[in-house]
């Protein structure tokens, strides 16, 4: 048993929201929990989408070209392939497998997230996930920031049994520790679970909490909710631990455990823009159609 905190402690499991098949950008589709029919935004998480995979033909195309955000962070995960980014503040990066980027979009920025130029010519499989965190209203006006981590530079842990191991994008796990430099401190770990594995992962009190399974089936929260591919799990409360855990007949399975504090805000949001109150959203559009959030260079 992986055991790092005690079971009796945990939060129950509210409930399980299904990654719905959504078209985006070139060629892409996405699975979306939320925002979707049945939940909004869950404070203070705003997006969560699964991009793929995709299998990118020889010379093929796909991805998202360039658009713009405004009032929130994004934190994009890599798990196959290759992706570029570029945006109007000058940022350029490339992601290989297992690579985190972050954005805040503040104030307002617009970007591009195509496959690189290896995977287009070469041909292959690309897989991502992309989380949307809320800013508070003190930092909607913050201007843009950007910044990569290679896979290499992520601490991870495995437990004591052996049955599960933990990649760290944010948060402890484990004894492994690890921040993004972003406005809100979430939790964000990879857990890979064999059968038999069982893990209580402690999350920082006053946190949301969720589970989304990328592989195998999990059984999550106090009360061992059965989640599989492509679900997301919701938590009771914000206090206490989280469950996870795999039968000793189960598969392996693979779950992004996801935590952080509800700005307790209201939320108006319009496509890729998201502020307090609708005037700030009419003042960004009108911002962006005016051409205040910049251009991307197409060269460096």
């Amino acid at each position: 048993m992986s055991q790092t905190a005690t079971p009796r402690q945990g939060r129950r499991a509210a409930g399980i929201l299904p990654g719905v098949a959504t078209p985006e950008g070139e060629g892409i589709i996405v699975h979306r929990p939320f925002p979707s029919y049945a939940a909004r935004e869950i404070d203070p998480f705003l997006l969560l989408d699964r991009l793929g995979p995709i299998d990118i033909a020889p010379g093929g195309g796909g991805g998202v070209p360039p658009h713009p955000h405004a009032g929130f962070e994004v934190v994009s995960y890599l798990l196959q392939g290759g992706l570029e980014h570029r945006d109007s503040a000058g940022h350029h990066g490339r992601l290989a497998p297992g690579d985190v980027q972050w954005m805040t979009a503040g104030a307002g920025i617009i970007h591009s997230e195509m496959p690189t130029d290896d995977l287009r010519l070469r041909g292959g499989t690309l897989e991502a996930v992309q989380l949307w965190i809320n800013l508070p209203a003190r930092d909607k006006q913050l201007p843009p920031r950007y910044g990569d981590i290679v896979a290499a530079a992520l601490p991870t842990a495995t437990s004591p049994d052996g049955l599960a191991s933990v990649r760290v994008i944010a948060g402890e796990a484990l004894g492994a520790r690890a921040s993004l430099p972003l406005r809100t401190p979430i939790t964000y770990l990879h857990w890979t679970l064999s059968p038999g594995a069982v893990v209580h992962q402690p999350l920082p009190e006053g946190t949301v909490a969720l589970a989304y399974v990328l592989a195998g089936e999990a059984h999550a929260g106090s009360d061992a909710l059965p989640a599989t591919r492509d679900q997301l799990v919701t938590f009771e409360g914000d206090r206490g631990p989280v469950t996870l855990r795999v039968p000793a007949d189960g598969a392996r399975t693979e779950v992004l455990l996801l935590a952080g504090p509800p700005t307790g805000e209201p939320v108006a949001r319009s496509g890729p823009f998201v502020m307090n109150t609708m005037a700030e959203i009419r003042q960004v559009i009108e911002k962006y159609r005016a051409g205040g959030l910049g251009v991307i260079r197409t060269t460096g």
